[in-house]
C-alpha cells in the first residue's frame, strides 16, 4: 500500500528535500524552512508513520520493514511534484534514506546533503538493540521509553546545558513518534544494507555535516563518507551533536547555503 506523504515547504528556488531523523518528524526542519527559504524552495516530508504521514496498512510492508520502501514513497512524493531532480538532504535516519534513494533512483538527485549519518550497516550488536526497543515500544504501546533510550543521547552536552528550548523541543517530538512507525522504523534501520559503494559511485556535489559533539555518528563515519564521495566535502558544526540542524540552525544553513550557491 502506498502512501501519500505529508509535508510543509516554503520559498522558491532550487527544489531542497529535506529528510528528518528519527523518530522525529518533518517539525525538526522548522529553522531550515525560515533560514534557507530566502533563496530556495525547502520541502520537508514526513517519513512513512512519523508526523502527519500515516504508516500504511499494506501486509508485506509491515511485515518486512525496508528503508527501500520509505525511498520509493519519496519517488512517488517528488513525481507528484513534478520534480524530477533535487537537492536530496538527510539527518540520521533521513540520511540512510537518502543514501538508499540514490541507490535505487540517482537520476533524481542533482546534488546531496549528509548530516549526522553514516554509510556502513549496523553491526549485530547495534541491529538487536533496534530489535530490542522496537519490541519494547510495541508491547507498552506507547514511545515513552525513547527519552531513556533514545533522547539522552541526541544532543550535545553543550546543547544539554545551555539551549533548554531545544530540548525541549526535541522531547515533545520523541513524544509524539506512533509506537508503531517507532518500531517499524527501527527494524528498517537494522535491516539497511552498507551504502559505500553508492557513495562511491555518486557524481553529484556532496556535502556531508558532523556536529563535533555527536554521541551517536563517530568522527571518523563523516570522514569515511566525505572520503568516499568523489566530490564530497566535510562540514562540522563545534557545540552540535546529533542534530546538528536543531541545535545551530544558523551554522547548518550557513554550511548548506554555501554549498547550494557553488552549485
Amino acid at each position: 500500500m502506498t502512501v501519500a506523504l505529508h509535508h510543509t515547504e516554503s520559498g522558491e528556488g532550487i527544489p531542497v528535500v529535506l529528510l528528518h531523523a528519527f523518530p522525529l518528524s518533518s517539525a525538526m526542519w522548522a529553522g531550515q524552512r525560515t533560514g534557507l527559504a530566502e533563496r530556495h524552495r525547502v520541502i520537508t516530508p514526513d517519513q512513512r508513520g512519523f508526523g502527519g504521514t500515516p504508516l500504511g496498512g499494506d501486509p508485506a510492508s509491515l511485515a518486512k520493514p525496508s528503508l527501500a520502501t520509505v525511498a520509493d514513497d519519496l519517488v512517488r512524493f517528488l513525481d507528484g511534484l513534478g520534480l524530477d531532480q533535487v537537492v536530496l538532504g538527510g539527518l540520521s535516519m533521513g540520511g540512510y534514506v537518502a543514501m538508499t534513494l540514490l541507490r535505487r533512483h540517482p537520476e533524481r538527485v542533482r546534488a546531496l546533503v549528509l548530516a549526522n549519518t553514516k554509510a556502513s550497516a549496523d553491526p549485530e550488536p547495534a541491529a538487536a538493540n533496534r530489535e530490542r526497543i522496537a519490541a519494547a515500544v510495541l508491547a507498552a504501546g506507547s514511545s515513552e521509553l525513547l527519552l531513556d533510550e533514545v533522547f539522552p543521547k541526541l544532543l550535545s552536552p553543550t546543547s544539554t546545558s545551555s539551549r533548554p528550548d531545544v530540548i525541549e523541543f526535541v522531547r515533545d517530538l520523541v513524544l509524539q513518534a506512533p509506537p508503531a512507525a517507532v518500531a517499524w522504523a527501527q527494524r528498517a534501520m537494522a535491516a539497511r544494507p552498507d551504502s559505500f559503494d553508492t557513495l562511491r559511485a555518486a557524481t553529484v556535489p556532496a556535502l556531508v555535516i558532523a556536529g563535533e559533539e555527536d554521541q551517536l555518528m563517530a568522527a571518523d563515519d563523516a570522514e569515511a563518507m566525505a572520503d568516499a564521495l568523489p566530490k564530497g566535502r566535510l562540514v562540522r558544526i563545534p557545540g552540535a551533536g546529533h542534530l546538528s540542524a536543531v541545535e545551530d540552525p544558523a551554522a547548518f544553513n550557513a554550511a548548506v547555503g554555501t554549498f547550494l550557491d557553488e552549485i
